[in-house]
């Protein structure tokens, strides 16, 4: 194995290069750039490289990749594939960077959303590194328009990203398009099945190399949750969002719609927030995302699949307003903070009936969370005044533009004490806030006495193993794969421990199993349930007809890209 490069000036890295990673303020190569740029300088082998999102692997293959590139060739020589437009963009300003001082290297991104010709006609002009997303890419090469026969690098960024959001048809697609000689490069946070499968598939005995351990958490977040009533979620994200007055924070949701409601609410409520989705024009996306960058916005309400791809490294917070339904989506969230060596908190919020998934993500990202109470009234209130202070104390005197101006304002203050001014000022400032948080109620939830309210579980049918299988009549016809169904389930049902397994959608209907305790008090609990204006019905599932009976086992169903649905934007307005 190579050895460790300790520093960049160090390793046989262009002088080119080292000049503009310089001034891009590179000084101490990351724990992934230490192990990969001398193995791809050095070795030929392919590479499995398993980091956290934010670790420094654009650099650690862009800047082998770049000194190896034959510039003499107009070919495309290098192909690199993103999850996201946002990532893929991305890639190309930092290698687009670190090439700042090498002639004649031509980097071009292709992603849809964009203009298709103007991509043709970049191509077309000679790019030797081509930076894609899956499925504009296969368009490209299915119109013949990129030619990818002579590539010698294949480089899979955020793999197991690529296959949560169903590029698994475009991958095949393009890496069958590409030659059996070159050089693949997967760099993956998680190692999944699905991961391991390309790795068998299209890699010859690739190196692995691993950041930390395999599918954890990274190891600079501080991971928190707050228990509160489902209906004082909304109240409790304020309240956070509230006591870190200066938070710079990704929230969460699970659904477009949700991600709209909640960040019109916190517009609404004066935040600076905006939310991200998949129904957003490419030109509304850059627009958000250009404010969130430059800290316009505070806050970004998002689905995963729309953020996925984001990197902006001073993230102080990611705040999960609702648990996503994989734990490796949980990694890839909490991922967002912590990074380049910053820490970070990733923060849930959970109702009572949702606390038994927490300790579910301890175990799977072996790390430990801590329950945090949502901070009262007087809590956020001391908070915010302290911070007004600091602001008020490190706010820098124009002496020229105020002095001016200062004799008449303390010939008006002259009959106040310093004590008096103080009081005054802060109470012109406060005065809003402390009012909306005077009779704020203390939201948090105690679990032993939630838990202790509770009805006691109704026996039920039982089949070997403890599971007894239902049928419900939802299926591919109302757009449901297994994944959605069981979440919906879950959120409709709201049993705590509640355990939704072995799901198989139909075109009209659905079977999933359940442990038996729970299955009666489920079939209750849909009693008056609707979907789509139509009534839920859940039975067990040898009642249902087809053949099926008590405890026969289905595999979960694939996961697939998440669906969205137009909805209108709105101003923001006054805080409180």
């Amino acid at each position: 194995m190579n050895t460790k490069m300790t520093t960049f000036s160090e390793s046989d890295i262009d002088k080119r290069i080292l000049k503009a990673i310089g001034e891009m303020g590179f000084e101490t190569p990351m724990a992934v750039q230490q192990q990969v740029i001398p193995f791809l300088l050095k070795q030929t082998r392919d590479l499995v490289a398993l980091a956290h999102t934010g670790t420094g692997k654009t650099a650690a293959f862009g800047i082998p990749i770049i000194q190896q590139i034959n510039m003499a060739s107009k070919q495309t020589q290098a192909l690199i594939l993103a999850p996201t437009r946002e990532l893929c963009l991305q890639i190309t300003d930092d290698l687009a960077n670190m090439a700042k001082y090498i002639d004649n290297l031509n980097i071009v991104p292709i992603y849809g959303g964009a203009n298709i010709v103007t991509q043709i006609r970049q191509v077309a002009s000679g790019a030797q590194i081509v930076v894609a997303t899956p499925g504009r890419m296969l368009d490209m090469l299915n119109r013949k328009k990129v030619n990818v026969s002579a590539i010698k690098w294949l480089v899979l960024d955020e793999a197991d990203e690529m296959l949560n959001m169903g590029f698994k048809e475009e991958l095949n697609g393009v890496l069958a398009s590409t030659p059996e000689d070159k050089r693949v490069l997967l760099f993956s946070a998680t190692m999944p099945r699905g991961i391991e499968a390309i790795a068998h598939s299209y890699m010859k005995k690739p190196m692995e190399i691993t950041v930390g351990t395999r599918n954890t958490g990274a190891e600079n977040v501080a991971h928190q949750y707050y228990v509160v009533h489902a209906k004082d979620r909304y109240l409790a994200l304020k309240r956070i969002a509230d006591f870190y007055p200066d938070i710079y924070a990704i929230i969460f949701c699970r659904t477009r719609t949700e991600t709209q409601e909640v960040a019109d609410m916190l517009m609404k409520d004066g935040y600076n927030a905006d939310a991200l989705h998949g129904d957003l024009s490419q030109v509304q996306r850059d627009s958000v995302m250009n404010r969130f960058r430059s800290r316009n916005l505070q806050m970004l309400v998002a689905t995963g699949v729309a953020a996925r791809g984001i990197d902006v490294v001073d993230l102080t917070h990611i705040i999960n307003y609702n648990l996503p339904d994989d734990i490796e989506d949980y990694t890839h969230r909490s991922g967002r903070t912590g990074r380049a060596g910053k820490s970070g908190i990733s923060i849930v919020i959970v109702n009572i009936k949702e606390v038994f998934r927490i300790g579910q993500i301890e175990k799977q990202i072996s790390k430990k969370f801590s329950q945090v109470k949502v901070p009262t009234g007087p809590e956020v209130c001391e908070k915010q005044l302290l911070h007004l202070v600091e602001k008020l104390k490190s706010t820098e005197i124009q002496h020229a533009d105020i002095d001016p101006f200062l004799p008449a304002a303390l010939a008006r203050l002259k009959d106040l004490s310093k004590e008096d001014i103080i009081a005054r000022f802060i109470s012109a400032e406060f005065n809003r806030f402390l009012s909306y948080y005077r009779d704020a109620a203390d939201i948090n939830v105690s679990q032993k006495k939630e838990m202790k309210a509770m009805p006691s579980r109704t026996a039920s049918k039982s089949v070997p193993g403890g599971l007894t299988r239902l049928s419900v009549n939802l299926g591919k016809m109302e757009k449901f794969n297994a994944k959605k169904l069981q979440a919906y389930l879950l959120e409709a049902a709201n049993i705590a421990k509640l355990h939704v397994a072995n799901v198989d959608v139909q075109l009209c209907n659905s079977y999933f199993e359940v442990e038996s305790q729970f299955a009666e008090v489920l079939i209750a609990r849909f009693g008056k349930e609707k979907y789509a204006q139509r009534r839920v019905k859940i039975d067990f599932a040898e009642r249902g007809g087809r053949g099926d009976y008590p405890g026969k086992r289905y595999a979960g169903g694939a996961k697939t890209r998440e669906s969205f649905f137009f909805n209108k934007r709105k101003k923001p307005a006054k805080r409180y």
